[in-house]
């Protein structure tokens, strides 16, 4: 991966412009320049293949442009191997991605009402989970195929494989984050959620759930052995980590941080820092969900930021290198995650739609048997929209249990009721019950009154 070209000093270019010209400097500032020029959050790399306004050339622009961010900046009780802090800014375009996501994924206004209704929350949350692991594990080099993913997982079977086990590791550390999201940070707790994602993963079996003890970590680009970050020494890690605990729980500083920006920021030092010989990234992401469901932003359970992370990699990874080139400035990754978070909120929205629609087509197959209608549950209703869109489907007691998060018994009076009705096949696959779907299962339904 290309290193961002690194921006020129500031207060070398001012000097350079005010040599050829004392009063340009005023001139330029007086043009009262946005330090988000277009509504975008712009690095020199970027910047300079842009079209100035008129009247500037590129290195004025950028001298305008960081004056008015350096008037904004905002210290990040962190600091960089060198010892000097992070800092980050809140321009218009950032204030304007926090309050839509303080909007949507607060429950304020516009809760999708399959998220609230008590009744269908519970399958809603398992698919999201599952999404998560699975994507967040792939992320990370995890090879198996989405399909599978979520047989064994709704099936409960062992993992095959180190891409298996890393996606149910992924699952059951997103079940804790849950668990746990009203509780304060500890490191013994981000100790806990690294062992549950990397336990069986990692080449050095005492690595798991421990700091590195060793400096020899590499974070590259492994195509072109690019070294793209050096993490702080192991020595440092214990003293950084309580750092990182003390941000994530006070509440009573002078210095207010927005919920969200918080969560990002925790997200940032943890994967900066580096201090785990593997899983970082999971840690990291899967720490940014505890942050923003310990501050009630409750809708964030059901989205899965890692698969549109996973959509474009690199703008993910030059969202921490623009932060490293350019002063330490995390606002380019804290607006690269505003607007991860926005697509994600926008997909969830999306896909609740898809599904109401293929729930209501199910509804009006049954609208013709007012003999059943009444008799089946929502999780019975799910199922048979399956069945429609996919004959050849076979479902187990534990699948139906885990896909809905109900009981063993619950799930197994569903499939037993659906069979008794004719809806189901049940036959013995290995040692468990099958249920399969009847080839001529819509003709079923419409018979069902005759």
């Amino acid at each position: 991966m290309k290193i961002p070209l690194k921006p020129p000093k500031l207060d070398d270019l001012v000097a350079k412009i005010a040599g050829k010209n004392p009063q340009r400097i005023v001139q330029v500032l007086s043009l009262g320049v946005r330090p988000d020029p277009k509504g975008r959050y712009y690095h020199w790399d970027k910047l300079r293949h842009l079209t100035p306004p008129e009247d500037l050339t590129i290195e004025e622009w950028w001298v305008a442009i960081k004056i008015a961010r350096r008037a904004l900046y905002r210290p990040v009780p962190h600091t960089d191997v060198r010892g000097e802090p992070f800092q980050y800014t809140q321009p218009d375009s950032v204030q304007r991605l926090l309050h839509q996501i303080t909007r949507d994924a607060s429950g304020a206004i516009q809760s999708p009402e399959a998220v609230t209704n008590p009744n269908t929350k519970d399958t809603y949350l398992v698919n999201s989970l599952i999404e998560e692991a699975i994507t967040s594990s792939q992320l990370e080099g995890a090879s198996t195929t989405r399909k599978v993913a979520k047989e064994m997982i709704r099936q409960n079977r062992e993992p095959k494989d180190n891409s298996e086990k890393m996606i149910i590791n992924n699952y059951h550390a997103m079940q804790f984050v849950s668990q746990v999201k009203k509780e304060r940070l500890t490191s013994s707790m981000i100790l806990e959620l690294h062992r549950l994602l990397t336990q069986g993963t990692l080449e050095n079996p005492k690595a798991i759930g421990k700091l590195r003890t060793t400096d020899d970590i590499y974070v590259g680009d492994e195509r072109d052995a690019t070294t793209l970050h050096i993490p702080p020494k192991a020595s440092e890690l214990k003293r950084r980590m309580e750092n990182i605990c003390e941000f994530a729980n006070d509440s009573q500083s002078a210095s207010f941080v927005h919920p969200v920006v918080k969560a990002i920021l925790l997200h940032f030092m943890l994967a900066y820092d580096h201090p785990f010989e593997d899983g970082n990234g999971r840690t990291a992401r899967a720490l940014f969900y505890w942050c923003m469901l310990n501050q009630g932003y409750w809708l964030i359970e059901f989205i899965s930021i890692s698969r549109i992370l996973k959509l474009a990699p690199a703008e993910y990874s030059r969202s921490y290198l623009y932060t490293e080139t350019d002063d330490n400035d995390v606002t380019y990754f804290i607006t690269h995650q505003l607007e991860v978070i926005i697509r994600a909120i926008g997909d969830l929205h999306v896909y609740l739609e898809k599904k109401a629609k293929e729930i209501r087509t199910v509804e009006n197959v049954l609208r013709k048997s007012p003999k059943i209608r009444n008799l089946l549950n929502y999780r019975q209703v799910a199922l048979l929209n399956r069945a429609l869109k996919k004959p050849h489907s076979i479902f187990y007691v534990e699948s139906h249990r885990s896909s809905h998060n109900v009981t063993y018994q619950t799930a197994r009076t569903d499939l037993l009721s659906l069979e008794k009705l004719g809806l189901l096949e049940k036959s013995k696959i290995g040692k468990a019950f099958a249920y399969t779907v009847p080839d001529d299962l819509r003709k079923r339904l419409e018979n069902l009154d005759s």
